[in-house]
């Protein structure tokens, strides 16, 4: 066993340890500590709970890989991300913790006044769910699979079991916690390699400011090689499906249920607010990090891989073809590795850095752990929301409203196990790579949820047949586009599978505003409540006034 195996898999034990350890302190013994920790999360803890929920292993690990493949065009992907939270913190989250449910479905259910947009809210988050989980248990594959030196799929299976243990032990208090160390993990496991490359090649520790002197190099480099240049915009796609794809993303944020749901633990809108400003200052160190670990990855590839003799490659290059996620292949005959003839996966691009930089054993072990807490972190929010659409929106208030406790608890863990286990074993052969399948996820968002909580929020109007209408044509034509787009090659302006939010998100948008005026408003109590929205906690709006919760009258708006 080398120093290597040994140094990474120290951290993963000693980081899961430590996981564990918060669950079981953190235990959750009542149904809103299991669903909502109580709804006792100070903001600033909330901002770092939502940054390790968000930063999926899609965004540690692919992301950067994918900027460096895709160049300009990979930049789709975090402008709408990172924007996505914007929408999500001024025009959504206060008003949906003033309603102050247990979940999204349940918000849809009482907002609308129906049992059945909640059932297909209920099932939309999970079918979600679901797909985003699949892209993280793949992930933990990988950095498992790179760990033990054994092939990813056995990996995917041991990630799996790790996170039903955890997510069904603590619930969402337990969760909370658990996220807050994983986010002071991943966070370090992420920026220390990249401002050590920051270093190595500019001899300036700030990323951020020095990796545009490594871009002009490139660029130069490109020219020499005769490939498209890094930096040229839409060499990959059409400038509408880079468009499309941002507008996915940040619809998709906006409407994810186990985002959503993390503002529910906070007490107050005010909270909502600064926790969201919070995860936006703690989500944009990883994402302005990215671009700089692109460049400064492709340049050390380019520099000291490519172009050296066949046999003379450097010792991390086996252990990665091992994982059959690098491919090496002198097609040229010459016994030279060209550019051309190295195959990298995105998805390995971040856990081989350390590796590549050769930055020694200590941190390419706190990547590995920094990228298990990523992986981790999301899985287990994603667990929380398919458990509580499972066993509380479908379970408790369809199947048996009266349900004690203790039965809710139980259906809650179980179906975390099971969805864990599923999960895993779709992972086991991932129907693409990590950060598509999570972008298929934000499409199915985008084209759900995200029109039902803008109209239920900001339009009176909107009744439960328009909602009803809304999310079934929203998810029909983002599934219907993002099938047609992957496998029977069909698109409009050159938007692919990625992009389906786009159309997604319009017709239901459409749908739900013409069955609305065309049936009957929704009564007066439910229009009173969504203009309540709009106001802070201290003020309630009833009988067209607007009222200080003191019971003392207040002058009307104008």
């Amino acid at each position: 066993m080398d120093t290597q195996f040994l140094v990474s898999l120290a951290f993963i034990l000693v980081t899961f340890g430590l996981y564990i350890g918060i669950a079981v302190y953190n235990q959750a013994k009542a149904t809103s500590d299991f669903y909502v920790a109580g709804r006792g999360v100070p903001p600033i803890y909330n901002g770092m709970a939502i940054g390790a929920d968000w930063m999926s292993a899609a965004s540690f690990i692919g992301m950067a890989g994918t900027v460096m493949v895709m160049g300009y065009d990979g930049l789709g992907y975090i402008m709408g991300w990172t924007g996505g939270y914007l929408l999500l913190t001024f025009l959504m989250a206060p008003q949906l913790r003033k309603y102050g449910r247990y979940t999204v479905p349940e918000f849809i259910g009482d907002r609308y006044g129906s049992n059945l947009a909640r059932l297909i809210a209920a099932v939309a988050t999970i079918i979600i769910s679901f797909t985003y989980s699949i892209g993280q248990m793949s992930g933990s594959g990988v950095v498992i699979g790179r760990l033990l030196e054994v092939d990813y799929r056995i990996g995917t299976i041991i990630g799996a079991c790790l996170i039903a243990f955890y997510s069904a032990l603590g619930g969402m208090k337990g969760i909370t916690w658990t996220q807050v160390a994983q986010y002071c993990v991943l966070i370090t496991a992420y920026l220390v390699p990249v401002i050590f490359m920051a270093l190595q090649l500019t001899n300036n520790p700030l990323p951020w400011i020095s990796y545009g002197s490594i871009i002009e190099e490139m660029r130069v480099l490109d020219r020499e090689l005769g490939i498209s240049e890094y930096v040229v915009p839409f060499t990959e796609g059409t400038k509408w499906q880079f468009l499309a794809l941002m507008f996915t993303l940040m619809a998709g944020t906006a409407g994810l249920p186990h985002v959503i749901v993390r503002f529910y633990t906070v007490s107050t809108m005010k909270a909502a607010r600064w926790s969201g400003a919070w995860a936006l200052l703690f989500i944009g160190l990883l994402y302005l990090s990215a671009p700089a670990y692109a460049a400064f990855s492709r340049f050390i590839l380019m520099t000291q891989v490519a172009g050296s003799p066949i046999n003379q490659l450097p010792a991390w290059t086996a252990s990665w073809v091992d994982t059959g996620m690098l491919q090496v292949a002198d097609t040229s005959g010459d016994g030279i590795l060209q550019w051309q003839e190295l195959q990298i996966a995105n998805d390995i691009v971040v856990m081989a850095t350390p590796e590549i930089a050769n930055l020694g054993v200590f941190v390419i072990g706190l990547m590995a752990a920094g990228a298990m807490a990523a992986a981790l972190s999301t899985a287990g929010g994603l667990m929380i929301a398919i458990s509580a659409s499972l066993s509380h929106d479908i379970y408790f208030r369809s199947i048996n409203p009266n349900a004690s406790d203790k039965k809710r608890l139980a259906v809650g863990r179980w179906s975390i196990v099971l969805a864990s286990l599923a999960a895993g074993v779709i992972a086991l052969n991932p129907p693409g790579a990590i950060t598509q399948i999570v972008a298929w996820a934000f499409a199915l968002a985008s084209g759900s949820f995200f029109p039902a909580l803008l109209l239920g929020v900001w339009w009176k109007r909107s009744n439960a047949k328009g909602v009803i209408a809304g999310m079934l044509v929203g998810l029909s034509v983002t599934l219907g586009y993002i099938f047609a787009a992957k496998y029977g090659g069909f698109t409009i302006l050159g938007i692919i599978d990625t992009g389906a939010g786009v159309f997604g998100a319009s017709a239901a948008i459409i749908a739900n505003v013409a069955v609305s005026l065309a049936t009957k408003p929704p009564s007066q109590k439910i229009q009173e409540e969504v203009i309540d929205l709009r106001y802070p906690e201290q003020m309630t709006y009833r009988d067209g006034e607007v009222w200080l919760d003191d019971g003392n009258d207040v002058p009307p708006s104008k």
